[in-house]
């Protein structure tokens, strides 16, 4: 969706005569990036990439990927391209992902068994720790790679082309480059400026196409934030209409001056968030805790701090809808990359009618933020203005000394008297392979004795929950999860029944849980061998799952957590390396051996 404007503009230039040697590269260059974003609202906001496989002008294969660990757009291109592969080019949005183990490895083990003779990259890798990987390995096995601002022209339709593949992954590029979150700030106006009336009411300032339009905006981000004000004046749901991923629904507010009733306590559907100043109105906060809102304390609220957190939560995309009293920070503090702007043919008038942005500090019009890459476009009667308070960043040269750092820890760290800690969260992080989300197949037998195959360990562990559980709900959820594309579907759907029905969970689940997890890791990295050298070279190394938000699994924020997950990886690592083969339902609890 975020790149509709780019593919109209460009795809209407590729229409013309192209004059370059490789005249059709940018149209399919073009698809592959339009591919990309096939997937935005059906799971959390991740990497997006498309691929697209081409004789000439004639397309034989595209795929793309619909989720975090589900089948390489590669993989899919060359499968229904078949042995029309052999002689043909490859045309990738993004530098693909590649990783220890066979599962992110085989989208360029396929593009390398294919036969093709060429592959053209829109942008390399902006992640340092897999930036070029992809590449290097294709071009070391003989096939020619061509990427955009390198080899290739980057002026007239192809520059349209190149920036089309920046867009749909704008994201990526922007928590690379600037260390927080890509964040959008929306909202809707009236032609004089107005928010709300006077009087604070705001039902509707915009047509009903333009909410449909934000409720699909909401489904491409991971979050979406509104202050305390909102909660009090809207009391809003912020939800999708059931549009398929739910992002989390946070709630700045420094006072908790909030009602002890709101729609936003409800967490049956959706996640909610309240993040507040240390040590406010503890009373409130344990009533939000037992409703199951999680409250995050920061020792001084800031939407810079609250992007921090979030960027350390592992978001990459953010959707702001407050009221200007929050707006105007957020834009001060640099957190702001877009907005979209719904202006609606209405007037309201009042001078003590709230407009979308508060006070900037600014006295002079020469001294207004002015947008970059704006666009237009009318949805029914409003008109919808976008564009970017900072451009979408160019990390085709550019070099993270940090994220590189962090590849080569234990290096640098070999010879410190402390031992090096290795932290790992989401999948495309530096030991991402560590995580439960990992996409790796592992094969366990059920209580029947009958061998299955599991997608990765988070589908193992969330159909856990309700194994042995005779509920038609629970039976259906279950397949359902086993079926799931990829594991942040598997955990929605598990984690989502858990909430609704948490009766439906097996009862001795909190006592079970570990042992779960210690048998899907130990099928995991028993039957890879990258996988299983890649733990073992960690030996020295202290290991984090570094999810702020997780107490039990990960370490926490600010290392309030229990880190059983890294705790069972050491444990792991410790039976592989003395050589151990007994399985994981015969070893020591882990219970007997965390600290």
């Amino acid at each position: 969706m975020q790149v509709q404007g780019v593919f109209m503009r460009a795809c209407a230039a590729a229409r013309a005569p192209i004059t370059c040697i490789s005249g059709e590269d940018p149209q399919h260059l073009l698809r592959a990036a339009e591919l990309a974003g096939a997937s935005a609202g059906k799971s959390a906001p991740h990497p997006n990439l498309g691929c697209v496989i081409a004789q000439g002008i004639q397309v034989v294969g595209e795929g793309f990927l619909y989720g975090q660990g589900t089948r390489s757009a590669e993989i899919q291109a060359v499968s229904r391209a078949g042995e029309f592969s052999k002689g043909a080019t490859a045309y990738l949005n993004l530098e693909p992902e590649v990783y220890h183990g066979q599962a992110y490895g085989s989208a360029v083990h396929a593009l390398k068994e294919a036969g093709l003779a060429r592959v053209v990259v829109g942008l390399r890798h902006p992640l340092q720790h897999l930036r070029g990987r992809a590449i290097d390995t294709l071009r070391s096995s003989g096939v020619c790679v061509e990427v955009g601002g390198e080899e290739l022209n980057t002026e007239g339709i192809f520059k349209e082309a190149l920036r089309a593949c920046q867009v749909v992954n704008a994201p990526l590029l922007y928590r690379a480059a600037y260390k927080i979150p890509f964040s959008i700030l929306k909202f809707a106006m009236t032609l004089d400026g107005k928010i709300a009336s006077s009087t604070g009411h705001a039902a509707w300032v915009s047509s009903e196409l333009s909410r449909e339009r934000v409720f699909s905006t909401r489904a491409v981000s991971d979050a979406v934030i509104v202050g305390g004000n909102t909660v009090r004046r809207d009391n809003p749901r912020l939800t999708t209409r059931h549009r398929g991923h739910l992002p989390v629904r946070i709630v700045m507010s420094r006072c908790l001056r909030l009602p002890e009733n709101a729609n936003l306590w409800d967490v049956s559907i959706a996640q909610t968030i309240v993040m507040t100043q240390r040590g406010v109105r503890k009373d409130f906060q344990t009533l939000l805790a037992s409703r199951g809102v999680e409250v995050v304390e920061f020792d001084f609220l800031t939407p810079r701090a609250v992007m921090e957190y979030c960027y350390h939560r592992g978001f990459l995309s953010v959707l702001w809808e407050c009221g200007g009293m929050l707006s105007a920070p957020a834009i001060s503090s640099g957190v702001i990359h877009k907005v979209m702007a719904f202006v609606a043919p209405k007037i309201i008038g009042g001078s003590a009618a709230p407009s979308p942005v508060g006070e900037l500090g600014m006295v002079e019009m020469n001294q207004a933020l002015k947008l970059s890459d704006v666009t237009f476009e009318q949805i029914g009667p409003d008109m919808l203005i976008s564009g970017y308070v900072h451009p979408i960043p160019n990390l085709n040269q550019s070099v993270s000394p940090t994220v590189e750092a962090a590849t080569s820890l234990l290096d640098n760290l070999s010879s410190s008297k402390q031992p090096p800690v290795i932290s790992f969260y989401k999948t495309w992080d530096p030991y991402g392979e560590f995580s439960n989300f990992f996409p790796h197949s592992i094969s366990l037998s059920d209580r029947n004795g009958e061998v299955l195959v599991w997608k990765s360990v988070e589908h193992y562990y969330q159909a856990q929950k309700f194994e042995g559980v005779e509920d038609p709900l629970a039976e259906a959820c279950v397949r359902n999860i086993k079926e799931a594309e990829g594991p942040e579907e598997a955990a929605q759907l598990g984690r989502s029944l858990a909430r609704q029905r948490p009766d439906l969970v097996r009862p001795d689940w909190e006592s079970a849980k570990v042992i779960v997890m210690e048998k899907a890791l130990y099928a995991k990295f028993s039957s890879d061998p990258e996988l299983r050298m890649l733990l073992k070279s960690t030996d020295g190394a202290v290991l984090i799952e570094a999810s702020p938000h997780d107490l039990f699994w990960g370490a926490g924020r600010n290392g309030a957590g229990q880190n059983n997950l890294g705790c069972l990886l050491m444990k792991l690592r410790s039976r592989l390396l003395s050589g151990s083969n007994g399985s994981a339902s015969r070893s020591t609890p882990l219970t007997a051996s965390l600290p």
